[in-house]
């Protein structure tokens, strides 16, 4: 007679986890314990987006394989000069939308007008399909924004569905393509981390219930626009490269990758500042309000950190004019920002 051992003492001593939650598993727990009278649109439109996810990671690991880096040609609705990836990634992700039937307005930076699709669907996306993309020559993390709002009352889809406060979005995240791909999600109950298992072809639950440290020192910023900075952002730099008496006399490290999916990946694991500011020149920022600023300033806020614009405002409340209006941003740990809160002019 054989002997039977217990189910759970097999899998202990294969050292194997058996009990994992997928990226759809989770959605769909999530909508049955927050939202159980739910018509469950929003987990099937998240569905949507993580075949699209996961076909750009395909795209991206094969891209030197198949001649996808370079240039395309074109430039997109902001002036960039569109690369190879970011013409295929904005495909995938325009036909994902579309296919999900639950999108009825997409706004993407590769798009210059959004784009209105047929069909009943109820949710209106915002997204930079391959953020980060001039890097990716050099094999740079590269990654896909996205938030998501609910269409008005009442709405047949227009470009008002939209033009609202960050507020305002249900959910919002990221998809960093690197080594693995790693999506950052929130649906307004806190932040949760998946990394895609190439071998299951599944989004794998790794970082639950996420949260940024309050404070850490270490600041993200491109300091080749300094000289067009107004004085009060050089001056907390320039602080921030001097002796701290709370690091025993070092300084802050300074980490800028240069992919903003990158930057902000990192600011989220161990904590610190990311910011973006806007220059004296063009007074607008860099950074796309709808689609990098809000999904991002969601993420942070709900990880227990905070986002503001130059002047100390929330990023949140911004209300854009246009789907391509920018601001300059600063994002991170609240006892980062809150620091740099003190100085800005009053």
């Amino acid at each position: 007679m054989v002997d039977q051992q217990p189910h759970d003492t097999v899998s202990k001593q294969m050292d194997v986890e058996t009990d994992i939650i997928t990226l759809t598993r989770f959605i769909l727990q999530e909508q049955q314990k927050l939202a159980p009278n739910a018509t469950g649109e929003l987990s099937l439109l998240l569905n949507s987006m993580q075949f699209a996810f996961k076909f750009i990671a395909h795209n991206i690991r094969r891209a030197e394989l198949v001649n996808l880096i370079g240039v395309s040609g074109t430039a997109n609705s902001t002036g960039d000069v569109q690369k190879k990836l970011d013409v295929i990634g904005d495909e995938i992700f325009i036909n994902a939308m579309k296919s999900s039937n639950n999108v009825k307005v997409l706004v993407s930076e590769e798009q210059e007008d959004l784009i209105i699709f047929d069909g009943s669907g109820k949710y209106a996306v915002c997204t930079d399909p391959i953020d980060g993309s001039s890097n990716i020559d050099a094999g740079v993390s590269v990654g896909t924004i996205f938030g998501i709002y609910k269409l008005r009352e009442g709405s047949e889809g227009s470009i008002n569905d939209v033009l609202r406060r960050g507020t305002e979005m249900v959910a919002a995240g990221y998809t960093m393509y690197g080594a693995s791909a790693h999506l950052m999600l929130t649906t307004g109950n806190g932040v949760n981390g998946f990394t895609l298992d190439t071998q299951l072809g599944e989004f794998i639950l790794t970082q639950p219930s996420l949260k940024i440290p309050y404070e850490k020192a270490i600041y993200s910023v491109n300091e080749g626009n300094s000289y067009y900075w107004p004085d009060y952002v050089k001056k907390y730099i320039e602080d921030l490269k001097k002796p701290q008496e709370k690091l025993k006399g070092k300084p802050y490290s300074a980490r800028y990758v240069g992919s903003m999916v990158a930057d902000i990946h990192r600011t989220l694991l161990y904590g610190g500042v990311f910011s973006y500011p806007a220059d004296t020149k063009s007074k607008n920022g860099k950074l796309r309000i709808l689609y990098e600023c809000f999904p991002m300033a969601m993420l942070l806020e709900q990880a227990g950190g905070k986002a503001i614009n130059d002047k100390g405002e929330r990023i949140l409340e911004i209300l854009p004019k246009g789907i391509h209006d920018k601001s300059g941003i600063w994002l991170g740990s609240t006892g980062e920002i809150e620091k740099y809160i003190t100085y800005i002019p009053k």
